[in-house]
């Protein structure tokens, strides 16, 4: 069974109360529910972590390779505009990353700075998003 580790970045424990013209009104819980569901229904195993704190992010990060995590698929949020030293550890990590966030990044002119170490990135679709982003981290796991 594949073992998918989601990071949530800065502000997403918030999510269904911050701004929810940009994000929705789901809240972190029923995203939590929805995505656990996905990975029983496809068979694999998903932990989840939240982290304000791009610190805690990295050691959470280097213990899933202790932990046998095979794939990272995050939302860096926050952390997009200066997570420089996330995005060194991600790029030491011997696991495939899916970066995925719910607004269209480019058309908001955002740019983050974890996207150059990613397979992938998928955004723009809402909490769908982390749906098309664990479905193609599978893919990458299954092939």
């Amino acid at each position: 069974m594949e073992k998918i580790l989601l990071v949530q970045g800065a502000n997403m424990s918030f999510l269904g109360r911050r701004e929810p013209e940009l994000y929705g009104r789901t809240t972190a819980a029923e995203l939590d529910a929805m995505l656990l569901a996905h990975a029983k229904a496809n068979k694999y195993q998903l932990d989840i972590f939240y982290s304000n704190i791009e610190g805690e992010a990295i050691n959470r990060l280097y213990r899933a390779v202790d932990e046998g995590v095979q794939g990272l698929v995050m939302n860096p949020a926050g952390f997009n505009h200066a997570g420089y030293a996330l995005r060194d550890c991600v790029r030491a990590l011997p696991f495939p990353y899916v970066e995925i966030h719910m607004t269209n990044i480019e058309k908001r002119e955002i740019h983050s700075v974890l996207t150059s170490v990613a397979v992938g990135a998928v955004f723009g679709f809402g909490v769908h998003s982390y749906l098309l982003g664990l479905d193609a981290m599978l893919g990458l796991l299954r092939k």
